[in-house]
């Protein structure tokens, strides 16, 4: 089977999304697929090798085409904006190719934190109370924190901040406005951070991974995602009704959004049981990210995930 892997992308995830991209290709090869790559640069040029140099981002988006047309499945592990949000699926299901992870409409929700909210709160899940900031309205903003502060539309953390003094929730704000217009700020929810992993097979059977807990003295920020100081645990240590809980809101959130392929819930886990925190359709997917961990404590090989998450893959909207 041919599969094209797709990396990079125009966003502040750009280098993540290479490391996810190059450790899917090299598990691919390692399970036998004829795998092409292609990076999205920084300015959205398709850097095709040979062919696309000095060429606009719409020129190397047509000399990439001939890349798409001529395998069975893309693998776009493009995390944010213009990947992750429905774009790169979007430009598959007009192709007609075969496409790894979730379709155009739920990357575009479960990329929208303030969406994510209303379809949570829909289908009886619980998230923090918070309200939606537009950037040009950032010194109008009133205090009533301690707050999270929040792009609605970015990942791995960038532009997120705590905000516990009145002092601080301007540049806070600031902050949050370079990676998006909107704003979410929320209430600090208190609680364990459990992410529950589901995956979508083949035919169409959905289960979870076992549960992982992130350990952090604070806000779980970019720095300490990729610096190596975050600890896990996998599986997370649970009661038997907490996993129950969690593993049924991570199904019912995968199913009331449309999720294919694999999608990672975070939860906050509090006394009062799980409250989503928010949705990544297209996680992280090196060998160390937190996906890969949970489905390892499953039995599932790195190089058997993501050959699965091939097998699965579908024209979207069809």
């Amino acid at each position: 089977m041919r599969v094209l892997v797709i990396g990079g992308g125009q966003n502040a995830e750009h280098e993540v999304s290479l490391a996810s991209a190059a450790a899917v290709a090299d598990a691919l090869r390692v399970g036998g697929y004829d795998v092409s790559t292609v990076t999205i640069s920084r300015e959205g040029v398709w850097e095709v090798a040979g062919v696309s140099e000095g060429a606009t981002a719409a020129e190397s988006l047509v000399l990439a085409m001939p890349l798409i047309s001529a395998v069975d499945v893309i693998f776009p592990a493009v995390h944010g904006a213009l990947g992750e949000d429905g774009a790169l699926a979007s430009l598959c299901a007009l192709a007609g190719v075969r496409v790894v992870g979730s379709g155009p409409r739920a990357g575009a929700i479960g990329m929208d934190k303030w969406a994510t909210k209303l379809v949570a709160d829909a289908a009886g899940l619980r998230t923090a109370r918070g309200r939606l900031i537009d950037a040009a309205d950032c010194g109008d903003s009133e205090f009533d924190g301690p707050v999270v502060v929040k792009p609605v539309s970015a990942g791995s953390s960038y532009g997120v901040s705590l905000v516990r003094e009145e002092a601080e929730l301007g540049a806070a704000l600031r902050e949050a406005a370079r990676f998006d217009r909107r704003i979410l700020v929320e209430e600090v929810v208190h609680g364990r951070e459990i992410d529950v992993a589901v995956i979508k097979e083949a035919g169409g059977v959905r289960w979870a991974a076992p549960s992982l807990e992130i350990h952090a003295a604070g806000l779980f920020d970019t720095a300490m995602k990729y610096d190596g100081s975050a600890r896990f645990t996998v599986p997370a240590q649970l009661s038997g009704a907490e996993a129950i809980s969690l593993t049924r809101a991570a199904l019912t959130m995968f199913d009331a959004l449309g999720c294919a392929g694999v999608a990672r819930m975070d939860f906050f886990l509090t006394a009062e049981g799980p409250v989503l925190n928010e949705v990544n359709t297209m996680p992280g997917l090196t060998a160390a990210s937190q996906v890969p961990r949970m489905f390892a404590a499953a039995d599932v090989s790195y190089v058997e995930l993501v050959s699965r998450l091939v097998r699965a893959a579908e024209v979207p909207g069809r």
